[in-house]
């Protein structure tokens, strides 16, 4: 027999039992990105959590066309069950006739800023820096991220060294999104 209509609500329901909220993830720019066709490249970026299989979803941003410093400007939304799970984020030059080249990857580890979002923020001045989080061997910053209070949310400002390629970076910012039934982080 197929899926009742109840089995279906206890799909869904168990999903906002495991969710902890929504993680806007603002992809901003690309920067000094690698040539991949004659002298340019048509970049867009491909955003995922990493080891979440029941939930592949892989985001993407548009193509822009023949631009290494391309401004995207453009928010795509995971639904976030586990803060250990890293954002898995490639970028990949579009081509029409063949398979589209890959450009370089990144990973961002999460934990630090959902840290950040439990700190209490009442009374906290706009622009407050509530936590740093320092380049090291093991992430993919090219430089120190702040996570600070802005309109009294928390965002954290990330600028990526891309992996895997000759050069190219990508800035991204998170944002937190509370949903009304979801688990929350607290």
């Amino acid at each position: 027999m197929a899926d009742s209509p109840s089995s279906e609500k206890t799909k869904s329901s168990s999903l906002m039992d495991n969710l902890l909220g929504l993680l806007r993830v603002r992809i901003k720019r690309g920067v000094n990105l690698a040539v991949r066709d004659v002298r340019s490249s048509d970049p867009y970026v491909v955003v995922k959590l990493d080891k979440q299989p029941e939930h592949d979803i892989k985001l993407k941003t548009r193509v822009i066309k023949k631009d290494v410093n391309p401004e995207w400007n453009e928010d795509l939304t995971l639904s976030i069950t586990d803060p250990s799970t890293p954002i898995k984020l490639t970028v990949y030059d579009h081509d029409t006739f063949s398979k589209d080249d890959k450009m370089g990857n990144a990973e961002v580890d999460i934990r630090p800023y959902i840290e950040a979002l439990k700190v209490d923020v009442d009374g906290i001045p706009n622009g407050t820096t509530i936590a740093r989080v320092q380049p090291c061997r093991t992430n993919c910053l090219s430089e120190e991220s702040c996570i600070t209070l802005v309109d009294g949310k928390v965002v954290q400002d990330i600028c990526l060294r891309l992996r895997n390629v000759e050069c190219g970076e990508v800035e991204i910012q998170l944002q937190w999104i509370e949903l009304p039934g979801s688990k929350g982080l607290l």
